[in-house]
């Protein structure tokens, strides 16, 4: 992670269980109206698990080079998802092909098909669109990833690499064997009763990225400048033996802070706004309590506390570009106040977290 100049959001593109555009997910998510539902897929008590899945019959078929490929049922998920958020993301501003830095489910030891780089030629041939290759990259992170891509994006844009980035990622728990060692954890909520868990879900998310000092050559008004990012590590994350402490998390608010005041945000404005990477888990909550009240200097009392997983359920590596993509077009339309935090975690200890002012 290193200081990195501002960046300006100038497009998002989404695909959720609440909508098939990101102006559609914003208004789902902010009228509360959630798509959790039982699915075909029963837990280990022979119950239907509740999960939060986008409608694939609204969605573009896959094109016939992937058809004809021996591709996995998530990676023809995937790219049909992703493909949807990526054309709405680059609709409205026309331009040469720039690089794609896209998030990715965590690698674990059951997958029988890891998603790796290969989603990136996939969703260029599912969307019909070109990328800039030579500076794409994926981040097979979980929650984090976007957030992660996000840092090395404003890297890019600073260093002059690219006029433009695009960043985000796709993901999609509706993998058998996936599910079935989730459940063996006691990670995924039950139906009909309160748990400790989370309802898998899916989605994509993507963001236009522009040097702030160069977005409004764009051809539109920016949606929301990006301040800063901050990282750190969790060492007590969910698969360590360590005690779980929420340092991680705390850092990175931390190095997000500063890293806004040392930019273009005001030093002296609190946070007004955290978009939490919360899915039901009280695991992330103990995380939330930790960095408040390590930051509680730079943060209003009270703040408001936004978590679209209510809504669309988890959705893994696409959850935090998700909450990028709402918190800025919220700030941009004035329906929250500024600056604005979004933080997401993943089950190995990365943690990141973003500042966005209006």
């Amino acid at each position: 992670m290193g200081r990195h100049g501002a960046a300006e959001i100038l497009a998002v593109g989404m695909v959720t269980p609440v909508g098939a555009s990101a102006a559609q997910t914003a208004a789902s998510v902010r009228a509360g109206i959630a798509r959790l539902a039982e699915s075909y897929v029963a837990d280990r008590f022979g119950e239907p698990l509740v999960m939060g899945l986008v409608d694939l019959e609204r969605l573009p078929a896959l094109v016939d080079q992937l058809e004809d490929r021996e591709i996995s049922m998530r990676q023809q998920r995937l790219a049909r998802l992703g493909a949807v958020a990526l054309r709405e993301a680059l609709a409205s501003t026309p331009h040469d092909p720039v690089p794609l830095l896209l998030g990715l489910p965590e690698p674990r030891g059951e997958a029988r098909h890891p998603i790796g780089s290969e989603m990136i030629e996939m969703l260029a041939t599912q969307s019909g669109l070109a990328f800039d290759l030579s500076c794409s990259a994926a981040y097979p992170l979980g929650r984090a990833a976007g957030l992660v891509a996000l840092d090395d994006a404003m890297g890019l844009l600073d260093r002059g690499r690219a006029p433009a980035v695009l960043v985000g990622a796709v993901d999609s728990y509706l993998d058998l064997r996936l599910l079935a060692a989730l459940d063996g954890e006691g990670r995924l909520r039950r139906s009909g009763e309160p748990s400790d868990g989370f309802v898998a879900g899916e989605g994509a998310a993507f963001l236009l990225l522009a040097p702030a000092r160069r977005g409004r050559g764009h051809g539109s008004a920016p949606l929301a400048r990006v301040a800063g990012v901050g990282r750190g590590h969790e060492a007590g994350h969910l698969y360590s033996s360590e005690p779980h402490r929420g340092d991680g998390l705390a850092a990175a608010v931390r190095a997000a802070l500063d890293a806004g005041a040392g930019a273009e945000a005001d030093p002296s404005a609190r946070v007004a706004c955290i978009y939490a990477g919360l899915n039901g888990e009280s695991y992330w909550g103990k995380e939330l309590g930790v960095a408040q009240i390590r930051c509680a200097d730079r943060l209003l009392d009270p703040i408001r506390i936004e978590h679209p997983a209510d809504c669309c359920g988890d959705a893994g590596a696409a959850l935090g570009p998700l909450m990028l993509g709402l918190a800025a077009l919220d700030l941009a339309r004035g329906r929250v106040d500024g600056p604005c935090l979004v933080w997401a975690g993943s089950d190995r200890g990365e943690r990141v977290a973003a500042l966005l002012t209006g």
